[in-house]
C-alpha cells in the first residue's frame, strides 16, 4: 500500500513540476532557471510544513509518503538544479551560476524553516 501512496503523489508532482517550470520560465526573459528555483523552494516549504506537522503528531505516515516522498520527490529536482548551474557556468554566466546555488540553497532552507515554523504555530 505504501508504494501506491508514493506513486499517487508522484503522479501529481511530476506534471506539476513541468507545468510550473514552463509557466514561471515563460514569464522571465533570462537564462536564470527561475522555474526550477520556484519548484524547489515550494517543495522545501511543503516539506518543512509536513515535517513540522509530523513532529507534532499531525501528519500520519501515509500523508508523509503521499506528500513528502511522492509529491515533493517528483516536484523538486536536485539533478536539474545541478545541471542548470553547470550549464550557466559553462556558458560563461558564472555570476548567475553562483547566484543560483546561493539563492537556491538559501531560499530552500529558509522555506523549510518557514514551513516548520508555520506548523509549530498551527499545531503546537
Amino acid at each position: 500500500m505504501n508504494w501506491l501512496l508514493v506513486v499517487a503523489g508522484a503522479m501529481v508532482g511530476a506534471p506539476l513540476r513541468h507545468l510550473t517550470d514552463r509557466a514561471v520560465q515563460a514569464r522571465h526573459d533570462t537564462v536564470f532557471p527561475w522555474g526550477t528555483f520556484a519548484v524547489n523552494v515550494t517543495g522545501c516549504l511543503v516539506l518543512g510544513l509536513l515535517s513540522g506537522a509530523a513532529a507534532h503528531g499531525a501528519a500520519p505516515p501515509s500523508l508523509r509518503l503521499l506528500l513528502g516522498t511522492g509529491l515533493c520527490g517528483a516536484l523538486t529536482t536536485y539533478s536539474t538544479f545541478s545541471y542548470e548551474t553547470l550549464r550557466l557556468a559553462e556558458d560563461g554566466a558564472r555570476f548567475l551560476a553562483a547566484a543560483n546555488v546561493t539563492a537556491g540553497v538559501g531560499a530552500g532552507l529558509g522555506a523549510a524553516f518557514a514551513g516548520a515554523a508555520l506548523a509549530r504555530a498551527v499545531w503546537a
